[in-house]
């Protein structure tokens, strides 16, 4: 797919220079930020929908023990 962009002509220059830098072409580093900037959002997405089910989850297990009776100490024996 072809896109066209409106750029400064100063902006096009410095970003030229630094392609050239990378060893790599103006057109090939706007591919590569816009596939990290994919990858990030599918990242981003996926966690977000782990969270959601893990929300659910422990909605779904809740439940009340009760009050309780018993005082930290009554759980160790001391000697």
């Amino acid at each position: 797919m072809n896109v066209t962009l409106t750029l400064d002509d100063e902006l096009v220059k410095k970003a030229r220079k630094i392609a050239v830098d990378r060893d790599t072409t103006l057109a090939g580093m706007i591919r590569e930020y816009l596939e990290r900037v994919a990858a990030e959002d599918a990242m981003h997405g996926r966690k977000r929908r782990e969270r959601e089910i893990l929300d659910e989850s422990f909605k779904r297990f809740q439940f009340k023990l009760g009050k309780r009776t018993w005082k930290r100490e009554d759980l160790y024996e001391r000697s």
